[in-house]
């Protein structure tokens, strides 16, 4: 599976971005698709995942503020953010799971400004 992600930026505090990830290649194989983010010098943590089933899990830092959804393909995948503080600045990594196998893709920046 392949995946592009689009749609970072900068923007300021309270600021919307929406944030859109392709799949290609096996993607009826895909069991959950997400996203995950890692700022400076932090580990890599998941933000948001949508099951085959369009189940849904967030970070609790996110919850109320981000919407992760399909797009009008079904190897689409949205993450609208919302209400956005500085500590969401990260490079934001799409993620697919297919059975064992982990795909991940290049990551897109948004900055939150204060």
């Amino acid at each position: 599976v392949q995946l592009v992600e689009s749609g970072g930026g900068l923007v300021k505090t309270g600021g919307s971005l929406r944030l859109s990830c392709v799949a290609s290649g096996s993607i009826f194989s895909i069991d959950k698709m997400g996203w995950y983010r890692q700022a400076p010098e932090k580990q890599r943590e998941l933000v948001a995942v949508i099951t085959a089933s369009d189940g849904t899990n967030y970070a609790d830092s996110v919850k109320g503020r981000f919407n992760i959804s399909r797009g009008i393909t079904k190897n689409t995948i949205l993450l609208e953010m919302n209400s956005l503080k500085p500590e969401d600045t990260a490079v934001y990594y799409c993620h697919a799971l297919t059975g064992l196998f982990n795909s991940w893709g290049q990551g897109t920046l948004v900055t939150v400004s204060s």
